[in-house]
């Protein structure tokens, strides 16, 4: 029912297409990446520099929670990538199985570069796909939107 409620405040927002897709695309960008916390603040950030709808944005990364029961696998697929793809350019992080990990060392800067880092990298090959799909998928959406209400308003 939060969700649904979310896609209904994402189809009222009076904006450009391009500013609600893009907008979208941003949310949906960031809601890949493993930095918990700094999501908004990263949506409204980027939606801002590119001229998209803050807005659209900040609803995207929140309609992107649906996928959370799933961060665990996520959150392992991106760390092999990431780390393959750093593994390409002669700086491989250690196995994770292999890193003796506690909780406290969540705090730790170290434990960003050691596991955050190859994360933050792997989520590039998830996040920048998503975001393409979302704008292309919602892009005819919102224009179709736009034509309604301007039908709609011709009416009256």
């Amino acid at each position: 029912m939060h969700f649904r409620s979310l896609f209904g405040k994402l189809l009222d927002l009076h904006d450009a297409p391009h500013a609600l897709a893009g907008g979208v695309a941003i949310g949906m960008f960031v809601g890949f990446t493993p930095l918990f916390g700094l999501k908004t603040l990263l949506c409204l950030g980027l939606a801002y520099l590119l001229r998209c709808n803050p807005i659209a944005a900040v609803i995207a990364v929140s309609l992107h929670d649906v996928v959370t029961p799933l961060w665990p696998v996520l959150l392992e697929i991106e760390y092999t990538i990431g780390r393959t793809v750093m593994g390409f350019f002669g700086d491989e992080p250690p196995k994770a199985a292999h890193l003796q990990f506690h909780m406290h060392d969540l705090m730790k800067w170290t434990t960003f570069f050691g596991l955050g880092f190859p994360m933050l990298v792997g989520s590039m090959f998830l996040s920048t796909p998503a975001a393409l799909v979302s704008y292309w998928l919602t892009l005819p959406v919102f224009r179709k939107r736009i034509e309604k209400r301007a039908q709609g308003d011709d009416a009256r």
